[in-house]
C-alpha cells in the first residue's frame, strides 16, 4: 500500500512572488508553471475566478503539486513549487486586486479560456451584454478578468506604481491584441485618462502556448499517489512536448528571462499561432465533434481509427495547410507528422468531450477563419464545412443526449429546437457567424447536416475524401 502522507514541499527555497496568474486550470499548472519551475525565482499567486475546488486541494499541500509526463508505457513525475498562494476571486475580490497592485508584481498572466475574455468571438470586441461586464461596470469590485485587470491598473496608477505586463496564454488568435482591446474598451468606460495611460505604458504581448493537458481523473490521482509515495490531491497530467512563443514587445525589463529555459522570443508570433490554432486545435476540434458522434471518446482512440487518420491528414494537406504561412524554418509536413504522433499517444487520455467544450467560442479561429480564406480563393473546404456541421449536430442534440457545455448553450438549444431549421437558426447567431459567411455556408451546411443524420459520419468523411 502506498504511503498516504500528504504531499509536502521539497524543502528547497521557494521563489519570491512576482507574478499573479488568473485562471488556475490544469493547463497553467502543466505548461506555464513548468517553465517557471525551470527558471526559478519567479513565484506565482494563482487566482481562481470561479470555483474554490483547486484551492481547497492545493492549500493543504502548501500549494505544491505533481506534474506527471505521460508517454505510452511510462510516467515521469516532477514536483512543481512555484505557486506560493491561491486566491478565489468570488470569495475575496479585494485580496485579488491588492495582490495585483503589489509593486513587486510585474506580470499578470491569464489562462481563462476563450469565454473568459468576455468578447464577441465573431468580432473580437468586448461584449457589453456579457453578464460579468454588466456587473463590473456597476459594482466597485469586479468578477471578470478584464474587470480585475482594469481595477488593478487603476489602483497602481493612482499610487504611482508602474503597470504590470499582461500576458495572455490562451489559445486565441492574436491573444495579446485581444486582451489589450477588451481591457482598453472597459477602461475607457471607467476613465478615459486611465485608458490612455494603459495604452501608453502597458504591454500586452501575443503568445503561442502548446502542450496537451488532459483533465485529471481519480485514477490519475491514485496512480500519482502510488508513484510518489504520498497523496497529491491536485496532480496534473501532460504529454512530453511543450512549446511557448512570446512576442518581444515589452515596455519594461521586469519580465522573466524565459528564453533561458527554452521559451522563444520572436518579433511576430502570428505564424506560430496560426499554425498551431489551425493545424493542432482545428483538427482536435474536428476529431472532437466527428469522433464523438461515432462513439470515440479520446483523441488517441479517434486518430488511430484509419478513416479518421486519413481525414485529419486530408485537412492538413488540402484545406488547413494551404491557409497557413509556416514560421521560418518550419516544414508543415514534418509538423503535421509530429502532431499525428502526439495525437496517437495512448498514454494521454485526452477527452473529446473536454475539447468539445465552448465550441461557439472556438469555431471562429479553428474552422471559420480557414473556411473564409478557402472560399475567398475559390478553393474547396468540404472537410472544414463538415466539421462545422458536426458541431451543429453535436450541440443540437440530434445525435442523442449530450451535455453541451458552452456559454451559448441555451441559445444554441433554442436555435435548434426546430430540426428542419436548426442550421439556418444557428447560422443566424451573430456572435459566431458573420452575415456574409453565413449566407455562403447555408446550402452546404444544410446538406452535410442532413447527410450526417441520414447516412452517418463515416459516409460523410468518405464523401469528402473521394
Amino acid at each position: 500500500m502506498p504511503d498516504r502522507r500528504r504531499l509536502v514541499p521539497s524543502g528547497a527555497a521557494r521563489p519570491t512572488t512576482r507574478i499573479v496568474h488568473l485562471g488556475l486550470g490544469a493547463f497553467f499548472r502543466a505548461h506555464v508553471a513548468s517553465y517557471l519551475q525551470d527558471l526559478g525565482g519567479w513565484g506565482v499567486i494563482a487566482v481562481s475566478l470561479r470555483s474554490p475546488d483547486v484551492r481547497e486541494k492545493l492549500k493543504p499541500q502548501d500549494c505544491v503539486y505533481t506534474a506527471a509526463e505521460l508517454a505510452e508505457g511510462t510516467i515521469k513525475t516532477r514536483l512543481i513549487e512555484v505557486v506560493r498562494d491561491v486566491l478565489v476571486a468570488p470569495k475575496d475580490q479585494q485580496a485579488v486586486i491588492d495582490a495585483m497592485c503589489d509593486p513587486t508584481i510585474s506580470l499578470v498572466s491569464l489562462t481563462v479560456t476563450e469565454k473568459g475574455y468576455c468578447h464577441d468571438p465573431a468580432t473580437g470586441e468586448l461584449n457589453w451584454d456579457n453578464p460579468d461586464i454588466v456587473h463590473d461596470l456597476t459594482h466597485d469590485l469586479p468578477r471578470s478578468a478584464p474587470g480585475f485587470i482594469v481595477h488593478a491598473l487603476q489602483s497602481r496608477r493612482a499610487a504611482g506604481v508602474p503597470p504590470f505586463t499582461v500576458l495572455s496564454c490562451d489559445n486565441l488568435s492574436d491573444n495579446g491584441a485581444l486582451i489589450r482591446r477588451v481591457t482598453l474598451a472597459f477602461a475607457e468606460q471607467v476613465d478615459p485618462a486611465l485608458a490612455n495611460w494603459i495604452s501608453e505604458t502597458c504591454a500586452f504581448p501575443a503568445t503561442m502556448v502548446d502542450r496537451i493537458v488532459p483533465a485529471t481523473t481519480d485514477v490519475d490521482v491514485a496512480t500519482v499517489t502510488g508513484l510518489i509515495g504520498s497523496h497529491d490531491a491536485a496532480p496534473v497530467m501532460h504529454e512530453p512536448f511543450r512549446q511557448w512563443v512570446i512576442a518581444d514587445c515589452f515596455h519594461n525589463e521586469t519580465f522573466p528571462p524565459l528564453d533561458q529555459v527554452g521559451v522563444q522570443f520572436v518579433s511576430d508570433v502570428a505564424p506560430f499561432e496560426d499554425m498551431k490554432l489551425r493545424m493542432l486545435n482545428g483538427t482536435h476540434s474536428a476529431l472532437a465533434y466527428l469522433g464523438y458522434l461515432v462513439g470515440h471518446r479520446t483523441v488517441a482512440e479517434a486518430v488511430t481509427d484509419p478513416l479518421f487518420a486519413d481525414f485529419v491528414r486530408h485537412l492538413w494537406t488540402h484545406e488547413i495547410g494551404p491557409t497557413v504561412a509556416a514560421p521560418e524554418g518550419t516544414d508543415l509536413s514534418a509538423y503535421a507528422e509530429t502532431l499525428m504522433s502526439r495525437f496517437a499517444n495512448r498514454g494521454v487520455a485526452h477527452s473529446l468531450g473536454q475539447i468539445a467544450m465552448d465550441g461557439s467560442q472556438k469555431l471562429p479561429q479553428r474552422f471559420l477563419a480557414p473556411i473564409k480564406e478557402r472560399l475567398r480563393e475559390n478553393q474547396r473546404c468540404d472537410g472544414l464545412i463538415l466539421c462545422v456541421a458536426a458541431w451543429m449536430v453535436y450541440v443540437s442534440g440530434q445525435a442523442g443526449k449530450i451535455d453541451v457545455r458552452d456559454p451559448l448553450a441555451e441559445r444554441l438549444s433554442l436555435a435548434s429546437a426546430d430540426p428542419e431549421k436548426s442550421v439556418d437558426n444557428i447560422l443566424a447567431l451573430r456572435e459566431i457567424f458573420e452575415p456574409a459567411l453565413a449566407e455562403k455556408l447555408k446550402v452546404p451546411l444544410n446538406q452535410y447536416y442532413a447527410d450526417l443524420q441520414q447516412h452517418g459520419v463515416r459516409d460523410c468523411i468518405r464523401k469528402v475524401l473521394s
